[in-house]
């Protein structure tokens, strides 16, 4: 009744020349008593407590969770934080900024490397906003079947007007790639069309956050859907700082050049930076300390920069070699060691002469490889 009660209501506001008013109710109406019928009579497949699925493999194509605000801290530099607050103020505030015609559509591109944060930056609105995030599932949303994939696509964003949510579609470029390249084929410019008319046709008050590590694959006309573009990238030495911080926590940082540790992690992701620590607070437990060694610490971000730039490291001779070169100030014979439990003749002998091992997989510093400085 209330729904048919606000229906007329939209018609008369509309014939009085009220379009604005009528539309907002209209938006309103679209997000409430579509959910309420849907929930009575899930005959299309969506409903409150049935998840979209794949009709080909009968797998969800959409994971829902509820992230809390107090565990999703997330740092950002200065300028990406305030448009975030933005984005953020825009979607609690909409109704009242829709009312002067200040109100943009609530969703928002996150593009940039792997492991700079754009799931952890879903999550962290998703917690601000208080509504659960609902995360595609690409790997099961797109289908071999021909047409499949534009029907799991519809069904994710009718699902997702159920309720207030933030709809995540992670991986963004599987689907939304450009269109008129060479190695495209009609399925999946179909797909892209798809995305697009869904993205048109849900609610602007609806949240929805796009990621994507490959924004220069994206198709042209899917930049003009999301007003707010957030480019993540790689931390700078003030934000790399913080990170170390954060990501040591519960241990202090006392005994530890937070200073020198940012500048010697120059091009590392946040995502390297929190592997790291967790690797150092591993050997610290395990080691029945209580404090943080910086050495283990040194020695932790030494090996991940080797991983990251493709070095392979399969024996501690190999190890060795790659701390005392990228940083002999704090790998002296002495503290390799110490480290590894070896006697200080053995190390120098290692590094002199090498050993089968070792000396085959000796690394190069890359140009571009953070490298420590005095």
């Amino acid at each position: 009744m209330a729904s048919n009660y606000a229906g007329l209501l939209a018609e008369k506001l509309e014939q009085a020349g009220n379009g604005k008013q009528a539309r907002m109710i209209r938006e309103r109406l679209a997000r409430a008593p579509v959910a309420l019928a849907n929930a009575q009579d899930a005959s299309n497949g969506i409903s409150f407590g049935n998840l979209p699925v794949d009709g080909e493999s009968h797998l969800h194509t959409v994971d829902v969770s509820h992230p809390v605000e107090d565990e999703t801290n997330l740092l950002l530099p200065s300028a990406i934080a305030s448009r975030i607050g933005e984005f953020i103020v825009n979607v609690q505030r909409y109704d009242e900024l829709s009312r002067v015609n200040a109100a943009m559509p609530s969703r928002l591109l996150a593009y940039g490397p792997p492991g700079t944060g754009k799931t952890k930056l879903a999550r962290y609105i998703a917690a601000k906003l208080r509504l659960p995030l609902l995360t595609v599932r690409c790997d099961t949303l797109v289908s071999s079947l021909l047409g499949q994939t534009s029907r799991n696509l519809r069904r994710v964003f009718e699902f997702a007007q159920q309720r207030p949510c933030v709809l995540f579609l992670d991986e963004f470029d599987a689907l939304a790639s450009a269109r008129g390249n060479d190695r495209d084929v009609g399925e999946l410019q179909r797909v892209v069309i798809a995305l697009l008319q869904n993205i048109d046709a849900i609610t602007e008050s609806t949240v929805v956050i796009a990621a994507t590590n490959h924004d220069r694959l994206l198709d042209p006309a899917v930049w003009r859907r999301f007003y707010f573009r957030v480019p993540m990238q790689i931390p700078d030495t003030a934000l790399r700082r913080q990170l170390w911080v954060q990501f040591l926590l519960p241990y202090t940082t006392e005994g530890v050049d937070l200073d020198h540790l940012a500048g010697i992690s120059a091009g590392i992701t946040g995502a390297n930076i929190e592997q790291v620590c967790l690797d150092t607070k591993r050997a610290t437990v395990l080691a029945g300390t209580v404090e943080i060694s910086e050495l283990e610490l040194l020695r932790r971000l030494g090996l991940n920069l080797a991983i990251t730039s493709g070095i392979l490291l399969s024996t501690v001779e190999a190890e060795i070699y790659w701390l005392r070169e990228w940083s002999p100030k704090h790998f002296s014979f002495r503290a390799l060691a110490k480290l590894y439990g070896l006697s200080t003749r053995y190390v120098g002998k290692v590094i002199k002469e090498g050993s089968e091992h070792g000396a085959q997989e000796r690394p190069r510093i890359s140009p571009g490889t953070a490298q420590p400085t005095d």
